[in-house]
């Protein structure tokens, strides 16, 4: 993105670009995807936000959604399955590069990194994930100079955003056309069905979810797992096929609810629709409400202090989503703790630990490409397929 609208369409500069980004971090939710509008928003108002955010998601979504149905119709099949234990090794070490990339980013004072290993335990013990993310964004609140939280620098330092005619009732209007669907699934289907149940998660978690799609996935899982939607495998493959795809990573989501409306019995397309619709609407309430003003909130301490603070948090809920994959991607048996669940060292499928370990090293310490490290591990899975393993 930085690439095609500040080098070479010279749509915006550097400054601008960066404190773009920056606002988008602050906000609950898909970061690429609220970038996209807001770019697109400052270029030529509502037009050109609704235009930019959804053709920045549709082309993936397709994509995807093709992909959900080969899986569901073909996820079965012996060589298919084989490839998908291979894709698992990827998605372990997929997670491990995403923890240091954040902690990199995140560990920037030692009450970074307290703030962090708290977000681990408190979810190891049970905490539920929002409260995690809200105890964190507080205390950034209360206390950001103890984070090195800075406030953000443009080429326009001091100037208020331009607010664009109609931003707060565009902004309305998305917040109804938003709850509109789960609002009609309930008033017809009541609020037990899985439909609203769908559009409920992805509601919630488009409102909570800071830090990226690493981020959701650790409260996402746990829902699947606990609604019966998906198991924690089918989970780690759904990953696997939107890390192949373009488009953001968070079009997971949509495969969660194919498949949840799937298992439902016969409403696959309608739970991929409401999943898509409950995760990237929200964005377009965000970027019409808080882009006239974000010039201030970028230059606000407090604010800064909650994204730093918060993204201290996540690199505690990724270490949670690190653990939990690896547990059930790497290992054939669990042992208990409390209410998480630990490797049992003696169940341990040692090709594909060892799977595992070289993609990290490709991924990590060489910079392999993603592609190449997904087909690698796929073919090394029809390997240990054929010879038995």
């Amino acid at each position: 993105m930085h690439r095609v609208f500040v080098d070479e369409r010279k749509w915006i500069d550097e400054d601008r670009f960066q404190h773009m980004l920056a606002f988008c971090m602050l906000l609950p939710g898909p970061e690429a995807q609220q970038l996209a509008t807001y770019i697109g928003w400052r270029l030529r108002g509502w037009a050109g936000a609704l235009i930019a955010g959804w053709m920045f998601v549709i082309p993936g979504a397709l994509i995807v959604l093709a992909l959900s149905w080969l899986y569901v119709s073909y996820g079965d099949v012996p060589l298919v399955a084989a490839a998908f234990d291979g894709i698992k090794c990827a998605v372990v070490a997929l997670v491990a590069e995403a923890l240091i990339k954040v902690g990199k980013r995140a560990l920037k004072t030692n009450i970074a990194l307290w703030v962090a290993v708290a977000a681990f335990l408190a979810l190891v013990l049970g905490a539920p994930f929002p409260l995690v993310i809200i105890t964190a964004g507080l205390i950034g609140t209360i206390s950001p100079a103890t984070f090195g939280a800075r406030t953000g620098t443009s080429s326009e330092e001091g100037a208020k955003e331009p607010v664009r005619r109609g931003a707060l009732s565009q902004a309305t209007l998305w917040l109804i056309l938003w709850l509109a669907p789960p609002a009609l699934i309930a008033l017809t289907l009541g609020t037990n069905h899985v439909l609203f149940q769908i559009a409920l998660v992805f509601s919630i978690l488009a409102c909570v979810t800071f830090g990226g799609a690493y981020a959701l996935l650790a409260y996402l899982t746990a829902e699947t797992a606990t609604r019966g939607w998906l198991t924690t495998e089918q989970m780690i493959d759904g990953l696997g096929l939107a890390e192949t795809t373009p488009g953001p990573l968070i079009l997971v989501n949509e495969f969660v609810g194919y498949l949840a409306g799937h298992n439902a019995g016969g409403l696959a397309l309608a739970g991929a629709a409401i999943a898509l619709w409950c995760t990237f609407a929200p964005s377009f309430v965000w970027i019409f409400a808080g882009a006239p003003y974000a010039e201030r909130l970028q230059h606000n301490p407090r604010a800064a202090g909650a994204l730093a603070a918060i993204t201290a948090a996540v690199l505690g809920v990724i270490a949670k989503l690190a653990l939990f994959f690896a547990t059930h991607a790497l290992f054939a048996r669990q042992v208990h703790l409390g209410p998480t669940e630990l490797p049992d060292p003696t169940s341990g499928i040692w090709w594909m630990v060892a799977l595992a370990l070289a993609a990290g090293a490709a991924l990590i310490r060489f910079k392999a490409n993603l592609l190449l490290v997904l087909a690698a591990c796929a073919l090394a899975g029809l390997a240990a397929h054929a010879s038995g393993l």
